[in-house]
């Protein structure tokens, strides 16, 4: 179904004029400025079964040379130094303000790993001052930010008393608007406050909730016997419950479809080590839009491979639920593609919605199994009903549903409000603004349709009735 490699690929961006590279990707390289370059990638629907029927194109903008160089050279620079600075305070030539081990517990297991502290004590807080800055006001397009300072080289700060004011935010993940304290769901959530109390004070086992967890919970699913196939750009929350499931992992190269057909046909054909025995499950663990790099996740070609081989797929759509798609469902939508072609759906209501807590999607068996031994469902508490009430009034206001025509039909009005709040400070501190018109909706509708179908919920009277309320259909 997929052929990403040999001379089917070659053949089919023949056809556009340009040419793979190693990685199956097309490149092609323009000059910015003289200083910049910017790599496009285009990806054909020819190559991948026919799920995807237009061109897939990513711009991504090159580390200019003497950038990089001079990057490392610095660091190299700080660690030389970072030693020289390790060995005085070892000698007590200079002062130690790190945390150590008492003399009298050596020999019990140590609290601190000495050499991991080493960025941390030598190069980090060196630039300190400028991160983890507390602030004072809503987050949204621009806030105020508390004054300190340090008289220790940035060891310790002390509070000034004076705020900086309307300092421009560009590190919040707020991306449609909707956590701020004013509008319709912090209207909606202050009443649900005042109605219903702040928490449940109870775990979901015992009071009933939705199924609503963190990321990173493949731990429970995965076991010894199982395979997992990570992209090697992950997030760190998904590394980390796939080295908790005890499952073998296996990294490919970030969306490089010829490497991960590679691993998936060695697991087929070899099976797990010294035993050979087949593999119980094999996962492919994917993002839909990865945060660092802005890159989005080849998705009709992962499901073909995927399909071919029979294996299972985990779509983490943190960054991409509200963000991409016509109604902003997420990566699946965008390509067009059907949700049931995806084993496990997760996705965060921290980012688009502007709450917290996640959801996941599946079918019913995956999310009832879920619910009886995950973590979160038995020992954690409950999701505070406000939160929800944030949660459900955003979600009608992107499905259009509020009354209102910022939401839903795929218009893109509320990505232009959010750009709007967040850029027009910029233009008003350098005069003018760089905007590409190409910028992907960020209007979203509802769950995935597999979570509407399978998120089923136990709920108690009281809950129930609430949700009801609020016109939340409740699967039996």
């Amino acid at each position: 179904m997929t052929e990403s490699a040999g001379n089917k690929n070659e053949d089919c961006h023949a056809a556009n004029g340009v040419k793979p590279g190693r990685n199956g990707m097309v490149k092609n390289h323009h000059h910015h400025h003289h200083q910049y370059q910017k790599q496009e990638k285009v990806y054909h629907a020819a190559c991948n079964g026919e799920l995807y029927s237009r061109p897939f194109i990513e711009s991504f903008e090159e580390t200019p040379m003497l950038v990089a160089v001079l990057t490392y050279m610095g660091y190299g620079i700080l660690t030389i130094f970072g030693y020289l600075r390790d060995f005085m305070r070892e000698w007590k030539i200079e002062k130690c303000h790190i945390a150590r081990e008492r003399e009298e517990q050596k020999d019990f297991v140590p609290l601190y790993q000495d050499f991991e502290n080493f960025y941390t004590r030598n190069l980090y807080m060196r630039i300190r001052d400028s991160w983890n800055r507390p602030i004072c006001s809503v987050p949204g397009a621009t806030f105020d930010l508390v004054e300190r300072s340090s008289n220790d080289y940035n060891w310790t700060f002390e509070y000034t008393g004076r705020v900086v004011n309307d300092v421009i935010n560009l590190g919040s993940y707020n991306y449609l608007g909707f956590a701020e304290n004013t509008g319709a769901c912090t209207t909606a959530a202050g009443e649900v406050t005042v109605k219903f109390g702040v928490g449940m004070a109870s775990t979901r086992q015992e009071m009933g909730e939705c199924l609503l967890v963190t990321v990173g919970f493949w731990e429970i699913l995965g076991h010894k016997g199982c395979l997992i196939l990570s992209d090697e750009l992950n997030h760190a929350s998904l590394v980390l419950g796939a080295r908790l499931s005890g499952s073998t992992i296996r990294v490919f190269k970030h969306n490089n479809m010829q490497s991960l057909e590679k691993l998936l046909r060695d697991a087929i054909v070899h099976g797990q080590p010294r035993t050979h025995r087949p593999w119980k499950k094999i996962l492919i663990l994917v993002e839909g839009i990865y945060s660092m790099e802005g890159s989005i996740i080849r998705l009709p070609e992962v499901i073909a491979l995927k399909k071919k081989y029979k294996a299972y797929l985990y779509l983490d759509e943190a960054h991409s639920i509200g963000a991409l798609g016509p109604y902003g469902r997420g990566v699946v939508e965008y390509f067009g593609l059907d949700s049931k072609d995806v084993d496990v759906m997760m996705g965060t209501f921290t980012k688009s919605f502007g709450a917290a807590g996640g959801y996941i999607a599946g079918r019913k068996d995956l999310i009832d199994y879920l619910r009886t031994h995950s973590h979160s469902a038995i020992y954690a508490t409950s999701m505070p009903l406000p939160v929800v009430e944030q949660i459900i009034t955003s979600m009608k206001c992107i499905m259009g549903k509020d009354g209102t025509t910022i939401g839903g039909g795929g218009s893109v009005m509320l990505w232009g409000m959010f750009c709007a709040a967040r850029v027009g400070p910029l233009i008003e501190l350098h005069g003018r603004v760089n905007a590409k018109s190409e910028s992907p909706s960020a209007t979203c509708s509802s769950f995935p349709a597999s979570m509407q179908d399978n998120a089923v919920c136990h709920t108690t009277k009281w809950v129930k009735q609430y949700l009801e309320a609020k016109n939340i259909e409740i699967m039996k």
